[in-house]
């Protein structure tokens, strides 16, 4: 049965078949169109990305993992900072579009479930997982369960304020955390740095800043340029910073860094490592949480999201709602509960024996 997993960000659109064990078999990816643009652009966008994905084949369920504030149902994105949706029924809508049944969280809580499932997080009694991406994501696992709180905007950590008056945000505070740490944040440095200092990142973008990209500083950081690796200095700082202060609060047995950032790997977390030993409360009297990269890269959000999905093809309240709306048949016997709660990677069959546990 074919599940595909669709990581919906700023810049990009990305979706994959994902097996039963977490495994990526295709992906297709496609630019974001923005946030200043119609709901339908960025829509077609995923549509695309996902039929080519599916190739023809019948889709069993599809999961989003969306760059934004979903509501505790899982039925709507009320606001992403960088997408224009705003208090929309994306679930229903796009279930709609595909007549597949789909399942929807932040994109956040989707890396963290496929990195407790099957990644850096597995086995971990509690896990704070940072996504760094055009903007910063997370999700806090605690038990198992991603703590979703009341509204389920949990763990929107990037808009915690770290700079009273700082740098103006998207959501539209000031001063929020991703200002200063995040692939928006590593893209500003260095073009801060362009025109005083010899680059070879100049050469990259042509002398024109506005051209500059994170994989562009990600490459010359590796080349050994001194003006990326400062600006990934900067930003790994920062990430210590804030990953101490979250430490503070919700004390973890690991703290796993995903996203696109993060492929940066050491020259990213050494300097954050370093900030968290020392700016965490009580260091010197505590050990720090571990600080580890995700195992499942760039694609911890959309195998998480795929995940979801296979929960929502089996879960009572997910299918009764789509089968009011025709997208599923009936099935006699379900049982209700929020499909998004307590996922855990699939269990294997045992041959002759039938299915382990609700899987």
């Amino acid at each position: 049965m074919l599940y595909v997993g669709v990581d919906v960000g700023g810049t990009k659109v990305l979706a994959g078949e994902v097996t039963r064990a977490g495994t990526v078999l295709r992906t297709a990816r496609r630019q974001t169109p923005g946030r200043r643009v119609s709901i339908e652009l960025v829509e077609d966008a995923l549509t695309e990305a996902v039929m080519e994905v599916a190739g023809g084949r019948r889709i069993a369920g599809v999961g989003l993992a969306a760059a934004g504030f979903v509501d505790a149902t899982g039925e709507r994105v009320m606001f992403a900072p960088h997408l224009p949706w705003v208090g929309d029924k994306v679930r229903d809508r796009l279930s709609r579009r595909w007549a597949a049944p789909v399942a929807l969280d932040n994109d956040a809580n989707c890396a963290a479930v496929a990195e407790s499932a099957y990644g850096a997080a597995r086995g971990a009694t509690s896990a704070l997982v940072v996504t760094l991406g055009t903007g910063i994501g997370g999700a806090y696992v605690l038990g198992g369960e991603v703590v979703r709180g009341v509204q389920g905007m949990a763990g929107e950590f990037g808009h915690m304020r770290l700079v009273p008056d700082g740098r103006a945000c998207e959501c539209g505070l000031q001063g929020c955390w991703e200002q200063y740490c995040s692939g928006n944040a590593l893209v500003r440095l260095a073009r801060a740095r362009l025109e005083s200092e010899p680059t070879v990142l100049t050469q990259m973008c042509e002398g024109r800043p506005e051209r500059l990209t994170g994989p562009m500083v990600t490459a010359a950081a590796e080349e050994g340029d001194l003006v990326a690796r400062q600006a990934y200095a900067s930003v790994g700082e920062w990430l210590g910073i804030g990953v101490g202060a979250l430490t503070s609060a919700l004390d973890p047995e690991v703290v796993v860094i995903g996203g696109g950032v993060s492929a940066a790997g050491d020259r990213l977390l050494a300097p954050a490592r370093a900030v968290l030993e020392r700016s965490v409360v009580g260091a010197g009297h505590r050990t720090p949480p571990r600080l580890v990269p995700a195992r499942l890269g760039p694609e911890a959000g959309l195998v998480g999201a795929a995940l979801l999905a296979r929960a929502a093809r089996w879960s009572g309240s997910a299918r009764a709602a789509l089968t009011a709306q025709g997208v599923v048949r009936p099935r006699p016997g379900a049982a209700a509960g929020d499909y998004r709660t307590g996922v855990r990677a699939p269990l294997r069959r045992r041959r002759g024996r039938g299915a382990r546990g609700p899987w």
